[in-house]
């Protein structure tokens, strides 16, 4: 399922860049609106807010993380899907914009279908019953709508909070998370759980996929938390 027509915030201060993201949005049917930094940025938010904004680390002035960090602050403006856009690979700032309620990032350079797909797959899960897709990974298949798990066609049983775990991860392949943005993303910002509980249930979860051969998705990053990918 594709995504377009959204009207889509680019905060980027290389005009080079913007016009390079603006021409491939465009083909894909987005709106786009620009801004080359944060006090042109706000800006644009207050005239309309966007369906998505796709903003730069580094900006002139306020950097993209403070005001990630101040977006996720807004109650109007705390449930834009946020993509940060980086040069800084290291994984301690990819963390770190996490951390502060970015959905995904992009590390520079990078290919223009690979922006395209990850805005579209940002988008989907935004949307009312967005989550209603069926996720398929190797023979893995977690199917949102029934809630069902199968491996390779066989049925997986899992708790509710295993299932919501692998449909986290599932949804965000190849993304390391801390153990606190799992606990943010699956039980919720008000809810109050030990960190240590997360392991317990990637325990459980690991059990209950190791008899079809699929717990090695769940990939423990050491000293940072999790991973979920088909690359073992």
């Amino acid at each position: 399922m594709t995504v377009s027509g959204k009207r889509i915030l680019v905060v980027e201060d290389e005009a080079g860049i913007r016009e390079m993201i603006r021409f491939a949005l465009q083909r894909e049917s987005f709106e786009v609106i620009e801004a080359g930094d944060v006090p042109e940025a706000r800006v644009c938010v207050a005239d309309g807010c966007p369906d998505l904004i796709l903003l730069d680390w580094m900006l002139p002035g306020t950097s993209g993380v403070d005001y990630a960090r101040e977006l996720k602050s807004d109650p109007t403006t705390r449930d834009i899907p946020l993509i940060m856009v980086t040069a800084r690979a290291e994984e301690e700032d990819t963390v770190r914009g996490l951390n502060v309620g970015a959905d995904d990032y992009i590390t520079k350079p990078f290919s223009f279908p690979e922006l395209v797909a990850r805005i579209q797959a940002v988008l989907r899960r935004s949307l009312p019953g967005g989550e209603s897709e069926c996720i398929q990974v190797s023979g893995l298949s977690v199917d949102a709508a029934s809630q069902r798990v199968t491996a390779d066609g066989d049925p997986v049983r899992l708790g509710p909070t295993e299932y919501r775990l692998l449909h986290f991860f599932a949804s965000h392949p190849e993304r390391v998370y801390t153990r606190e943005q799992v606990l943010d993303r699956v039980w919720g910002h008000n809810v109050y759980v030990e960190e240590r509980t997360v392991d317990v249930h990637i325990r459980r979860l690991r059990k209950a996929l190791a008899p079809f051969g699929y717990d090695a998705m769940i990939q423990t990053v050491r000293g940072t938390g999790y991973r979920f990918s088909e690359k073992f």
